[in-house]
């Protein structure tokens, strides 16, 4: 007997159950640029090392966090951390603490010992010998780098220690001493060679001597700018940038710097914050800011701003020093008041007041000596820095790059250290006689990407800090650390925006089992001859991992 039509079909034909003709579009999993990563000028994979914090691996974490930042324990405390900023939790409830679970990787580092991975003998083999002159944060970030990819690495630096401007700029109570020592240390552990008390005069000279191959400047900005105030031959008057150095090693009051009762700042920086702060804690009864423009205008960040305050620090808004001493006497400064003119800009008043000082600290801004680079051919000079390539980071001259304060950019620590690893690939590239092309960048991930229900809530865990009287009577650290439990809760508050985190909702709500679990870390695949093109696993995908793309005929 003749069986039914229906029954004599081969099993796993499509006409008996496979459905994926039926489609006309086809769900693919997408990997896309969270908006923390695409912010960070130290260009590190943020996303991709909270995923291995969320699950408590924080070794591994770490590890991966210095792929591309050598310097986690010291950025956790002085990033500005523009990257929470744009964060799309943000929109939810609140950013996700990225710098302070970062710092935890660099402390849990440093407490457990964790070293950087030599490289491997077939990268010596063929390395070369490149110099650095400067140990700040983009020149140690430089030479980390091209010691990963196999160079020998010489750094001259002109001071007693490493760190450039991040020893000698930033206060010991916004970044230890020990902290700073040891990620330097680790560096110079790779087999990186540390030259200290050795200024470059004559860079051509050097180069020649040494027979480097290549070179990357990463020369601090350690020369204060002045201005013209008209003084009495007793005023006493310092720049910002010889007061936070003549800290440096100032460890009992005896050796630390006098500054009497009443302290005036001039400028509007984070270094005329940090001298502030820190006349307080010299013993200032009264540290007074003077700035000519308004507070929205200032560009020392808002934390800071509000931390000095609470310290007690003042701040004259719309104000400039006009003279320092008159027939009052040689401690009185004369101000003028500014207004806002239609354009929102200073102007002054010809309106005065008197304010008494023991000492005038200008903050006006720093430079950089670049007279190592006079004789070099094909050096372009502007505005104080040197012009290079904004994607290799050379100069016009072959083989000579730079980075950090040396060039147009913002000047931080961050910044610095994205130009170390930046030019670290060129110079690498360079030297083997080929161009280090761009990586290709995923699509941004957008918060409307996102399926917030799908997170629950969960409140920012925030750094402790030292109460004030400690704050204002001591060097000592002012931002703690968050422990264990904190910093593994702040991990898994990152919502993955962009990337699958194998949270299983598209094999759960596929109506079709179309989708195949490949085991963990492998995602997700999809079996398209049973997917029908729904579209379910894309609307419920929580962090928008999924597109729906048209059928191809």
């Amino acid at each position: 007997m003749e069986k039914p039509f229906a029954i004599t079909l081969d099993p796993g034909s499509s006409l008996a159950n496979k459905t994926g003709t039926w489609r006309t579009m086809r769900p693919v999993y997408r990997d896309h640029l969270p908006p923390c990563n695409a912010q960070c000028p130290a260009g590190e994979d943020i996303q991709g090392w909270l995923y291995p914090a969320e699950s408590g691996d924080y070794e591994a974490a770490w590890r991966h966090l210095t792929r591309d930042n050598p310097f986690p324990a010291i950025m956790g405390r002085v990033c500005y951390h523009s990257c929470e900023g744009a964060c799309n939790r943000g929109k939810l409830d609140a950013a996700v603490g990225i710098n302070s679970v970062e710092r935890f990787l660099g402390d849990e580092a440093l407490k457990r010992g964790w070293r950087f991975e030599p490289p491997a003998a077939e990268l010596l083999a063929r390395g070369k010998h490149v110099l650095v002159v400067g140990a700040g944060p983009s020149g140690m970030s430089a030479a980390y780098h091209l010691r990963r990819l196999g160079h020998a690495v010489t750094v001259l630096e002109a001071g007693p220690a490493a760190g450039g401007m991040m020893r000698f700029g930033i206060p010991k109570y916004r970044l230890p001493r020990d902290v700073l020592d040891a990620e330097m240390a680790r560096i110079v552990a790779m087999g990186v060679t540390l030259k200290l008390d050795t200024k470059v005069f004559d860079l051509a000279q050097t180069m020649k001597d040494g027979g480097y191959d290549a070179a990357f400047l990463a020369v601090g900005a350690h020369i204060a700018k002045r201005t013209f105030i008209p003084a009495k031959d007793g005023s006493r008057i310092l720049d910002a940038v010889s007061l936070l150095r003549s800290m440096e090693g100032a460890d009992t009051p005896e050796t630390r710097p006098m500054l009497g009762r009443r302290v005036v700042v001039y400028g509007g920086g984070n270094t005329a914050i940090d001298v502030a702060r820190t006349a307080k804690r010299l013993g200032a009864t009264e540290a007074i800011i003077v700035y000519r423009r308004t507070r929205e205008k200032m560009p020392a960040h808002d934390f800071e701003v509000e931390e000095a305050l609470e310290e007690g620090v003042m701040v004259k808004w719309l104000s400039t020093i006009k003279q320092a001493g008159n027939q009052l006497g040689e401690t009185a400064l004369t101000i003028e008041k500014m207004a806002l003119d239609a354009h929102g800009n200073p102007q002054p008043t010809g309106e005065y007041e008197t304010l008494e000082a023991d000492s005038l600290v200008l903050a006006l801004g720093q430079d950089v000596d670049l007279s190592l680079l006079d004789g070099v051919p094909g050096l372009e000079r502007k505005d104080g820095v040197v012009q290079v390539d904004p994607v290799t980071m050379m100069t016009g001259h072959p083989g000579l790059f730079a980075g950090g304060d040396m060039v147009p950019a913002s000047r931080n620590v961050t910044v610095a250290v994205g130009h170390g690893k930046k030019a670290a690939r060129h110079i690498d590239a360079w030297l083997n006689g080929r161009a280090a092309g761009a990586a290709p960048k995923h699509p941004g991930a957008t918060f409307e990407r996102l399926n917030p229900w799908y997170y629950s809530d969960a409140p920012k865990t925030l750094r402790p800090q030292l109460d004030l009287a400690r704050r204002t009577s001591s060097f000592d650290e002012v931002q703690g650390g968050l422990t264990e439990a904190n910093a593994l809760f702040e991990a898994r508050r990152c919502l993955s925006c962009g990337n699958c985190f194998e949270c299983d909702n598209c094999y759960g709500v596929c109506p079709d089992n179309a989708v195949i679990k490949l085991g963990p870390g492998k995602r997700f695949e999809i079996n398209y001859d049973y997917c029908k093109g729904c579209g379910i696993c894309a609307a419920e995908c929580p962090c928008g991992a999924i597109e729906m793309v048209a059928e191809e005929v």
